[in-house]
């Protein structure tokens, strides 16, 4: 007890040097000599490593700390930045902390801010490490389920040119994992995981992702069951997706017999698909462009 008051003390101590007080500023000088004196001791890391043994007021200070010392730069520099490049177990660290209830929210606060920078986010794009966020989202604690989600998008929406990349590289591992989300059995996961998808194929950074999505036959299956899903907001995000295979103008042949084989089918559905949404003009539009685009299909 009495240790975990000492450390308490010692954080919130640490926090007035690096943020300042109301009425005064933080010192430079001594700003600069506290950031150095947490790489060279390495308590950065300690800190994350023993996160869970500190009280809720401490774990609070700690990523304060941690995230005010990440956005300090001298000149162009970022000095933690540089840091944790060079010790990339932080991040995955903070990355764990989803298996951890109690640490779960603090670590998603930290390693977000790590995302903002593209030498960090780009360290857990390309790891093995990065597919355990397929695990995250789908926890049964949906506090936690949610936090490792936003975690999620912002590594896949942040940085545009290195994620269409990074997708470019590992399109078959990641579109196979995400598969398994767009059939989750979780509500939130599978309306938050068709939002994504839609954002990302819509992106013109990923016009190479995207057409390759389009051209295979089982994306397009998978979108026309999710239309028929029993919850209108997952029809709604499915039907955003959908769109793009029929709007394409180089579809690919499977595709295409696809269509050609629902033809009256399609039609009358979208025909009376969501007609309660009367106020939304552009979804309206979109319907009836699609519903012209599958009336007007021929056999090649």
């Amino acid at each position: 007890e009495q240790a975990s008051e000492e450390v308490s003390k010692s954080l919130q101590a640490m926090k007035e040097i690096l943020c300042g007080t109301t009425d005064k500023e933080p010192p430079t000088e001594i700003v600069a000599q506290l950031a150095q004196e947490l790489y060279n001791s390495g308590l950065l890391v300690t800190l994350i490593a023993n996160l869970q043994l500190i009280d809720f007021e401490g774990k609070k200070d700690v990523s304060q700390i941690f995230n005010n010392i990440l956005r300090r730069q001298i000149g162009t520099r970022s000095p933690t930045v540089e840091y944790i490049s060079a010790h990339p177990h932080i991040l995955f660290m903070l990355l764990k902390g989803y298996e951890s209830p109690n640490i779960a929210l603090r670590c998603g606060i930290m390693l977000r801010e790590c995302i903002r920078h593209e030498p960090l986010a780009k360290i857990i794009l390309f790891s093995e490490q990065f597919r355990d966020f397929f695990k995250y989202v789908e926890m049964s604690t949906f506090d936690i389920a949610s936090d490792a989600f936003a975690t999620f998008k912002d590594l896949l929406t942040r940085h545009k040119l290195l994620v269409a990349e990074f997708l470019e590289q590992n399109y078959d591992a990641i579109f196979e994992d995400y598969e398994k989300l767009l059939n989750s059995e979780n509500y939130v996961t599978k309306r938050q995981s068709l939002k994504l998808l839609g954002e990302l194929i819509l992106d013109r950074h990923n016009f190479a992702i995207m057409t390759k999505y389009i051209s295979k036959p089982e994306n397009l299956k998978l979108m026309m069951n999710l239309l028929r899903d029993k919850s209108p907001n997952i029809q709604f995000e499915a039907f955003h997706v959908f769109k793009v295979f029929v709007a394409s103008p180089n579809k690919t042949q499977p595709i295409v017999e696809i269509l050609l084989k629902n033809q009256p089918k399609l039609i009358e559905f979208l025909s009376n698909f969501q007609k309660e949404r009367t106020d939304d003009e552009q979804f309206t539009d979109e319907k009836n462009y699609l519903i012209k685009q599958i009336r007007d299909l021929k056999k090649p």
